[in-house]
């Protein structure tokens, strides 16, 4: 797949999914990044550690570390970039979605 068709992963990201999964102490664990209908635009993301595979899961690796999508919520994150973000309010995994044509104010519901 072209880099467009698929998800990148920033280095802040890369480097607290390897520490989360450090601290799991549990072999083949990754972050599973998933798009639901809801939210306050439509559509809101799901960032959840999983030691699954599942048969329509895309595989992305980055540092050692792995990222899952299926095949239906990468249809809405073609060409994003999955980044780790530590502001004054909080801490949090992002996407940077070029898919989206709006987003909420809290970043984790958009439409398309």
């Amino acid at each position: 797949m072209a880099q467009t068709e698929t998800i990148s992963i920033s280095d802040n990201a890369a480097r607290r999914i390897a520490e989360l999964v450090a601290a799991e102490a549990k072999e083949h664990m990754r972050l599973r990044v998933s798009v639901s209908g809801g939210g306050c635009s439509g559509f809101q993301y799901g960032f959840s550690l999983d030691d699954q595979k599942q048969d329509d899961d895309i595989e992305l690796q980055r540092d050692g570390i792995s990222v899952v999508v299926d095949e239906t919520s990468l249809e809405f994150l073609k060409g994003s970039e999955l980044d780790f973000v530590e502001d004054m309010i909080g801490s949090y995994f992002a996407m940077k979605n070029p898919n989206a044509s709006s987003t909420c104010g809290c970043g984790s519901s958009f439409s398309v």
